[in-house]
C-alpha cells in the first residue's frame, strides 16, 4: 500500500512540473496584448505619437484620437492585430523632429510619415513599409512656377520644404536649385510661405499635394512629382532603437497589407495620383 501511496504522489508531481514546464509555441502567432506577451509604456495601452498639428490626409481636423486619416486609421488597425481596441490606445504629441531623434521615447510606436532610410535605422526601429509615395511640386496660380513643366525651369525659382524629411531631400538633390532651398519647421509654415510669397514652389509628399492644392490652397497646383523619388519612398512606424515590440507592429503591418486593409484604407483616405505627371 505505501509502494502505491507513493506510485501515486509522483504522479501527481509529475503531472504539476509537466504544467508548468514552457511549453513550445509553434503556432507562429505574433506576441499580442491579450496574451500579456507585449511590453509597452504602461501596461495595458498603447501610445503612439504624431506631431500636432497634423494635417489631412493623414489625419483630419488635427485629431489622431477620432481614427480619421489615414495614418489615423492605420495606427488603429496595427493596435487592433497587436490586440489594444481604441479605448486602450492613447496619443502623445511630438514634433517630426521628436519622433526621429536618437534617444529613449515617450510612445511605444509614431506615425508621422517618416521615410525609412538607413542613415534613421542606425538609431531608430522601423516597421516594414504601410506606405509608399513620391515627392511632389506645388504652386499656386499666378506664380513664377505655374507653368513649369521641368526640372530647369524650376532651376531659377524660390523653393521651399520642411527641415528634416525626405520633401527637403529631394528638393535640394533632384530640383538643386539656383538659390538654396528655404526650410522651415513645418508644413503649416511651408503653405504659408506660399501663400505669402516667400517662395515660388514647395515640395512635399504627393498625397499632401493633392490633398492641399484641393482643400486648403486657394489655386493650388500640383506640377508633378519629382522622378527619383517616384515609387521609392516608404513610410514606417518608428520605435525606439531594439524596441522588443518591433516584430509585433512589423507583423501587424505585414498582416494588414496580406488581407487588403492599407489598401482599403489608402482608397478611403488617400487621394488618386492621377494628373500629377513625372517631372524630367
Amino acid at each position: 500500500m505505501r509502494l502505491a501511496r507513493w506510485s501515486a504522489l509522483a504522479a501527481i508531481v509529475a503531472l504539476a512540473l509537466a504544467a508548468c514546464a514552457p511549453t513550445d509555441d509553434s503556432s507562429g502567432s505574433a506576441p499580442s496584448a491579450t496574451d500579456g506577451s507585449l511590453t509597452t509604456l504602461k501596461d495595458g495601452v498603447l501610445t503612439v505619437a504624431t506631431s500636432d498639428p497634423a494635417y489631412g490626409p493623414w489625419v483630419v481636423d488635427n485629431d489622431p484620437s477620432s481614427g480619421k486619416g489615414f495614418e489615423s486609421a492605420v495606427a488603429y488597425a496595427v493596435a487592433e492585430q497587436l490586440g489594444f481596441d481604441k479605448d486602450h490606445v492613447t496619443w502623445v504629441n511630438d514634433s517630426f523632429d521628436q519622433i526621429i531623434a536618437p534617444g529613449a521615447k515617450d510612445f511605444d510606436i509614431a506615425l508621422n510619415q517618416v521615410s525609412i532610410s538607413d542613415e534613421r535605422r542606425a538609431s531608430l526601429d522601423f516597421s516594414s513599409p504601410y506606405y509608399e509615395t513620391a515627392q511632389a511640386v506645388v504652386t499656386l496660380k499666378g506664380s513664377k512656377a505655374q507653368d513649369a513643366t521641368s526640372l530647369a525651369a524650376l532651376k531659377p525659382l524660390r523653393i521651399g520644404a520642411m527641415v528634416g524629411t525626405t520633401s527637403l531631400t529631394s528638393a535640394q538633390e533632384t530640383i538643386d536649385p539656383s538659390t538654396p532651398v528655404q526650410v522651415f519647421n513645418d508644413n503649416d509654415q511651408v503653405k504659408q510661405a506660399l501663400t505669402s510669397g516667400l517662395v515660388d514652389a514647395i515640395v512635399v509628399d504627393l498625397p499632401t499635394a493633392l490633398y492641399i492644392t484641393a482643400a486648403e490652397l486657394d489655386g493650388g497646383i500640383v506640377l508633378g512629382q519629382l522622378a527619383d523619388s517616384a515609387g521609392g519612398d516608404a513610410f514606417g512606424i518608428v520605435l525606439d532603437k531594439n524596441s522588443p515590440l518591433t516584430p509585433a507592429v512589423t507583423t501587424a503591418v505585414d498582416a494588414l497589407r496580406s488581407n487588403g486593409t492599407l489598401a482599403d484604407l489608402e482608397a478611403t483616405w488617400l487621394t488618386d495620383a492621377a494628373g500629377a505627371p513625372v517631372l524630367q
